[in-house]
């Protein structure tokens, strides 16, 4: 199972990037289920804000809601996943709180995280695929 970070549905709903092939590549193997993934209700979230910002609500909703019903079910965050995300970010000077937190909750499902960012690539015992290499 792969969990998506934020980064993996920015670049595969955004303009033209050199990341946006291996997003949209991604997500079709996803819809064609040659590979199961999920993400958090909070990368939803970040995800619909962030689209938000360059898009009317309405279609940020619509977006999110596709990558809902895509990635569903979704992996909710427990107190354990967060107490350990905030551990993982007390020790890593470069993953943000956030990223941790998805970082932790990765490793409690012994799944592998998807990201742009190579922060991942530090924590120890996740298991992380950098977007670009997919």
């Amino acid at each position: 199972m792969l969990v998506l970070d934020t980064s993996v549905l920015v670049y595969a709903t955004g303009a033209d990037h050199p990341l946006r092939e291996p997003a949209v590549r991604l997500l079709r193997d996803v819809v064609a289920a040659r590979v199961s993934a999920t993400t958090t209700p909070e990368v939803l979230q970040e995800y619909a804000h962030v689209r938000s910002r360059r898009r009317d609500r309405a279609d940020a909703f619509a977006q999110a809601e596709r990558f809902a019903e895509l990635l569903g079910p979704l992996t909710v965050v427990n107190t354990r996943d967060v107490l350990e995300g905030l551990r993982i970010w007390s020790q890593t000077s470069t993953l943000g709180a956030f990223d941790s937190v998805v970082a932790a909750a990765a490793i409690a499902h012994g799944w592998e995280a998807v990201s742009t960012d190579r922060s991942f690539g530090s924590v120890t015992g996740l298991r992380w695929i950098d977007l670009a290499s997919y």
